[in-house]
């Protein structure tokens, strides 16, 4: 007889880990150490393992009649790096366990969403029609849902629950994202005589200044209106020459496809050329939705504000309603000293496993 999961010293195990977007093979190994300590308690789940070498993932699922419709349970395992250690009061990948509170790079986002989902795996009815997928690389583009998709796409999927960092709170959408690298182009010349070239800085500093004002954002009742970020900025090599190129990265909130958005970047008049860095459609889900309904949780009355893997799955189980919900303090999602309440971890633990537990497919 196995012994009950432990929570606490699971999200502790994953907070100790570093995971960090972009490092495929921290993110592989956690999803190894995740799978075998489920398969300790569930070794009748089936186990498919992602091929893609830099977006690893797992599937794990229980082997119920494949024309029962599947409860999916994704989380993703990556998290954003930690850019300055000394600001935190705390070691970041210390996993310390403080006033009802694993600290720690990760705990609200998403370990801790995680080890929820883990937790009501692993106490499931083994013929129970449920899935948990687990992804790499959300933080930059959710690049490991999307090659993911082909497989998830397969499961007749019935609802989908992204255990992301709500409080506990059901969530019923967000915006998409679309991230573009904006570039203009000049001709080089000496700095002493800028009259001889074109400067592709001052090129992209006049279509900042008018963007704002001229981008056709959208607006939606329940996911609000557009947004943008110009995010990174870079031109030039040094002082004393003209700069022939620049460069922008912005980051755009949608509330529908992105093409009106994409189009007016592109038709620009200093725009030499524009490259999509992540398109990632909204996701909603209506309030009225009868499985909705039936959660035990209170339904949150506006999106959440950040993008999640929720944008790649809405695109491949045919109107299966998603919801965001999940264990972990938004607030601290990202900043120094990240946390995870484990009162909340304990309570979204008990309410994936009572949703598990009355999903008949």
């Amino acid at each position: 007889m196995t012994t009950a999961l432990d929570p606490t010293a699971l999200v502790r195990e994953l907070v100790g880990r570093s995971t960090v977007s972009g490092d495929a093979d921290a993110q592989r190994d956690l999803l190894g150490a995740v799978t075998e300590v489920l398969h300790g308690h569930a070794p009748h789940l089936l186990v498919t393992e992602g091929g893609d070498r830099d977006h690893p993932w797992r599937l794990l699922r229980t082997p119920a009649d494949p024309g029962r419709r599947q409860l999916l349970l994704a989380c993703h395992v990556d998290t954003v790096p930690v850019t300055d250690p000394a600001a935190w009061q705390r070691d970041p990948f210390g996993a310390q366990l403080e006033d009802g509170r694993v600290w720690g790079r990760g705990g609200s986002d998403m370990k801790a969403g995680v080890v929820a989902a883990v937790a009501a795996l692993a106490a499931a009815d083994p013929q129970a029609p449920v899935s948990l997928l687990l992804t790499s690389d959300e933080e930059i583009g959710s690049r490991g849902a999307a090659a993911a998709a082909a497989a998830v796409a397969e499961l007749p999927v019935g609802a989908v629950v992204v255990p992301e960092a709500t409080g506990n709170e059901v969530v019923l959408g967000h915006k998409g994202a679309l991230w573009l690298a904006v570039r203009t182009a000049g001709r080089a010349a000496h700095g002493s005589t800028p009259e001889r070239g074109h400067n592709a800085v001052l090129d992209l500093a006049a279509l900042l200044a008018r963007a704002g004002a001229a981008l056709p954002f959208r607006s939606d009742p329940f996911l609000g209106t557009e947004t943008w970020n110009p995010g990174v900025v870079a031109g030039g090599t040094v002082p004393n020459v003209v700069p022939d190129r620049a460069e922008l990265v912005v980051d755009m909130r949608t509330v529908a496809d992105g093409d009106e958005l994409l189009s007016w970047w592109r038709a620009q008049p200093e725009v030499a050329d524009v490259e999509v860095r992540v398109d990632l459609p909204p996701v909603g889900t209506p309030e009225d939705d009868p499985w909705v309904a039936t959660l035990p949780a209170p339904v949150r009355p506006t999106p959440a504000t950040y993008f999640t893997d929720a944008s790649v799955l809405v695109q491949v189980v045919g109107g299966a309603p998603i919801v965001v919900w999940g264990p972990g303090t938004p607030a601290v999602m990202h900043a120094v000293d990240e946390y995870v309440e484990l009162g909340e971890l304990e309570q979204a633990a008990a309410a994936f496993t009572d949703v598990v537990a009355a999903w008949h497919g």
